[in-house]
């Protein structure tokens, strides 16, 4: 940006917490509730809290139990507890039952919730502002604060109105400083400023490769007849092949919802694979597809979510904050489940916090928070589950998923027989050159059960400022042509949930050409290509504030 800038506002604050999620909120709640006085601000880049959650969900209510024990007295969106569990093994058109009995203790979902996450947020949002804690809807932190002596002291928010070119427009606004004696980092799966956090701090040093999924999800009101209340059903097998991972899931509740969803594990070799065709194979199954008969689509969205599990988690400290929920990877990959770990991991962090305020600390390091995560509830439920992961990636599904059940099962009795498996390389390293592959025929959609990209996309709600920065940055367009496009032809395109990616192919008198086309309006944050690169040339920033999806009720 040529033009001089004037300087930001500054606001200060004791605790600034970046991210309106489960984590964010819990720790903005907690903090409150120990220490009523302080000042607590919860910056949320989507256009309002919610309006960026993506999950399943079925959660484990032991967070909020703790955070708000009368909550199962109130009026509130948690209210279809689970009534069935179903587990299933797909072959082509077959499915296989496995016996409960059969499951580690730990896969259950009794005593479990099916909700929409994102109504979930918004409940707990007005139960933090109750207490008095700012949220800040519609303003992305972009950028993090240091100090003097190199700590985090806040984060400032995008300046808003700035062109494609990166000049100010005539609406231009700059953003404002956030500043805390500490702040709490809670922005979902490979949060931009989280990674930067983690690079800056040698975070995870000692520590294995993240590992990440990608999410992708329907919301569907269902014919009544087809509905069954309290119903939790999860698949894997087909139409992945035996070495790539993944699973489906299928949830009953609400007024006839049933929300649909699918994740494939990122480190999948094939580039001819696309995520969201492999989904809208999957409905097309005999024990699923007929749910949908008669039925509405009424949602989609997409997310990444992390699955290192134990062995990638960072570390969780640094001078001046500390990392939460999915920003330090407490999903329990075998699970499904994140919510409670989130919640769990922000209220922890709040906690010693607190003691820090009270103590009349700012700007060190929450040591304390580091030391005692893995003593918690959340290192106890990812250590059970540490080598599930590791073992499907090793040995592929029907033989890796039987062996990651019988180490669970060891697990809860306190020992394991494989130790600690490693991850190896990141997902980015994972594909295989296209001419070692074969490309993989996908059927149309027929517009009714399957579906295409942009359809889906419109389901979102996503919309972008179109006159601003590209938010997707491509570090090298020479190196995008020779090795994305040449090598493993042009990945970005199939692994893309929302059709962000296009090689577009250009004549050019007697020749042609290949152009790489990046349709940032189309993006639903799913942060996907950041992960997924096979050269680590796509970076995904936070675009200006409360642009992206407006999801309802996901």
């Amino acid at each position: 940006m040529d033009a001089e800038l004037p300087d930001r506002e500054a606001m200060e604050f004791d605790v600034v917490i970046v991210g309106g999620g489960p984590a964010g909120l819990a720790a903005a709640i907690r903090l409150k509730q120990l220490s009523p006085d302080a000042s607590v601000v919860v910056v949320e880049k989507g256009a309002e809290v919610g309006a960026h959650i993506l999950s399943g969900a079925c959660i484990d209510p032991i967070a909020i139990d703790r955070l708000l024990p009368g909550w199962r007295e109130e009026d509130t969106p948690i209210r279809t507890p689970v009534t069935e569990d179903r587990f299933y093994m797909l072959f082509g058109q077959r499915a296989l039952k496995l016996p409960n009995a059969f499951m580690p203790p730990l896969m259950s979902n009794h005593g479990a919730f099916i909700v929409s996450l994102g109504d979930v947020c918004k409940w707990l949002a007005g139960k933090a502002e109750a207490l008095g804690v700012e949220i800040y809807p519609g303003f992305a932190a972009a950028e993090v604060l240091f100090g003097d002596n190199g700590e985090v002291v806040g984060v400032a928010t995008g300046d808003m109105g700035v062109g494609r070119d990166g000049q100010p427009k005539d609406t231009f606004t700059r953003g404002m400083e956030l500043r805390g004696k500490y702040t709490l980092f809670a922005e979902g799966a490979r949060g931009h400023l989280g990674k930067r956090l983690i690079a800056r701090y040698g975070l995870d040093r000692d520590r294995e490769p993240p590992k990440f999924g990608i999410g992708i999800k329907e919301l569907w009101q269902v014919a009544p007849e087809r509905h069954r209340p309290g119903l939790v059903q999860h698949t894997f097998g087909w139409p992945l092949d035996n070495k790539t991972g993944g699973g489906s899931f299928l949830y009953h509740y609400g007024d006839n919802l049933v929300a649909v969803g699918f994740v494939l594990h990122l480190n999948y070799e094939n580039p001819y694979l696309s995520p969201f065709e492999e989904f809208q194979r999957f409905k097309t199954h005999p024990l699923v597809r007929d749910t949908f008969a008669g039925g509405k689509r009424i949602g989609y969205g997409a997310r990444a979510i992390t699955e290192g599990g134990w062995q990638s988690v960072p570390k969780v400290a640094f001078p001046g904050g500390a990392l939460i929920g999915d920003d330090a990877g407490f999903l329990n990959v075998p699970r499904i489940k994140g919510t409670h770990n989130a919640m769990l991991s922000g209220m922890l962090a709040a906690e010693h916090t607190a003691a820090a305020l009270a103590a009349g600390r700012a700007g060190d390091e929450l040591a304390d928070y580091e030391n005692a995560w893995r003593g918690s509830d959340i290192g106890k439920d990812l250590w059970k589950v540490r080598n599930a992961k590791p073992l499907w990636s090793q040995f592929g599904t029907a033989i890796g998923i039987g062996l990651g059940g019988v180490d669970m099962w060891t697990n809860t009795l306190g020992f394991s027989l494989f130790g600690t498996r490693r991850h190896g390389k990141p997902d980015s390293a994972c594909l295989k050159p296209a001419a070692s592959c074969r490309p993989i025929a996908y059927p149309k959609p027929d517009g009714v059960l399957t579906f295409d990209r942009l359809s889906s996309v419109y389901l979102s709600n996503t919309n972008h400022e179109e006159d601003q920065p590209v938010h997707l940055v491509l570090a090298d367009p020479g190196l995008q042509k020779a090795s994305e496009h040449d090598v493993f032809d042009g990945p970005s395109g199939r692994y893309c949930p929302a059709g962000v990616y296009e090689w577009v192919r250009e004549d050019d008198g007697p020749q042609s050409r290949v152009r790489f086309q990046i349709n940032a309006q189309n993006c639903v944050h799913c942060k996907t290509c950041d992960i997924k690169d096979p050269n680590g040339n796509i970076t995904w920033v936070a675009p200006e504030g409360g642009g992206g999806p407006v999801y309802p009720s996901m």
